[in-house]
């Protein structure tokens, strides 16, 4: 047994990667919409399946939690797919070893119902005071630094009693070429501010590069720090599929195969999320019009301190609830019935 303190362990190494913190998951939700808007050109499959072959794939054995530490799949037709991301292409190596140390800034779950009747994106905020299995009580993101991805799949999967079906980790070099590729995306920026040398006035913006990565990342402009902050970024995502489902992309097989060739060599996914399955996914979900894709925030009591942390305080009863509704599909009445901070 490791007699070194993984506390200190993952604090030490944090310092020395700060500029290689985990801040970005929402990237590969446009993977399946690019295969649902291109599947009406069968001939062109082959060259997008094999851009897609490019991403890296990561045994199930350094993805996913044993067996035995997993909630039962009671809803086995829908899918849940964890997002995350990192700075550096470094913290994807094969045995993704040097994740250990580093925080998820920001995770999203894909729920895709059993009906395929639309796409729930749900966000939850890293700074979440929950129980880490074998860790005690500490914010959701340190999952990360003290078992890597496969205690994050079990901390998360104990908060919502729902399997996660697959895990896909993108990093920001990727996400630059992507919003490139689409020759920038339109968001409706609610709050002005500015951040990292950007700044982002009240209303209609366009973003790509290095000037999209800053509004994603922001969180010190605002007064309710991530709050907001995952606010920009669900309405990036909103954006993003937008420009994904216009008319300019979806007539233009060349945009379409430059932005999946744009993204792929940045991308680690579980073995189980191959091609063929981001395939299938994409022709299952052709139906869906962009106002099916639902955003929304898992519940949150606000902020308070333990010792000389902020911390976020989950809501149990609304996490129940959540829960309730990804076994059922009802995630949309559940989204009416608790909105979103």
């Amino acid at each position: 047994m490791a007699t070194s303190d993984p506390v200190a362990d993952a604090r030490g190494r944090a310092r020395s990667r700060r500029t290689r913190r985990w801040i970005w998951g929402i990237v590969f939700v446009v993977v399946g919409v690019l295969v649902a808007v291109a599947v009406v050109a069968v001939g062109y499959l082959g060259r997008l399946s094999a851009s897609y072959d490019k991403a890296e794939t990561l045994p199930s054995s350094e993805v996913f939690p044993t067996a035995t530490a997993r909630p039962a799949d009671v809803n086995a037709e829908a899918v849940n797919i964890l997002l995350l991301g990192s700075d550096s292409r470094k913290g994807l190596g094969g045995s993704l070893g040097d994740i250990r140390g580093q925080r998820a800034d920001t995770m999203l779950l894909v729920h895709i119902p059993a009906d395929r009747s639309g796409v729930q994106v749900i966000s939850f905020m890293r700074d979440n005071w929950v129980e880490i299995p074998g860790y005690g009580n500490a914010k959701l993101n340190a999952a990360l630094a003290y078992g890597g991805t496969p205690l994050l799949v079990q901390t998360l999967e104990q908060i919502i009693d729902v399997r996660i079906d697959h895990v896909a980790i993108t990093d920001f070099e990727g996400f630059k070429g992507l919003s490139e590729a689409l020759d920038g995306v339109t968001v409706d920026n609610r709050i002005a501010f500015k951040n990292g040398g950007y700044t982002f006035p009240q209303g209609s913006i366009d973003l790509r590069g290095d000037e999209a990565l800053a509004y994603v990342r922001a969180r010190y402009p605002f007064s309710d720090g991530d709050y907001q902050r995952v606010r920009n970024q669900q309405a990036f995502i909103k954006g993003m599929v937008d420009k994904l489902l216009s008319r300019e992309t979806l007539t233009d097989p060349g945009r379409i195969a430059a932005s999946v060739d744009a993204l792929a060599p940045y991308l680690a996914v579980d073995a189980g999320l191959d091609a063929g399955t981001v395939a299938s996914l994409g022709i299952s979900l052709r139906d869906v019009d962009k106002s099916e894709i639902l955003f929304l925030t898992s519940p949150t009591l606000g902020t308070g301190m333990v010792g000389d942390q902020s911390i976020v305080k989950p809501d149990w009863d609304g996490l129940a609830a959540l829960s309730d509704a990804l076994q059922n599909d009802t995630v949309p009445q559940y989204a009416a019935e608790h909105p979103s901070q």
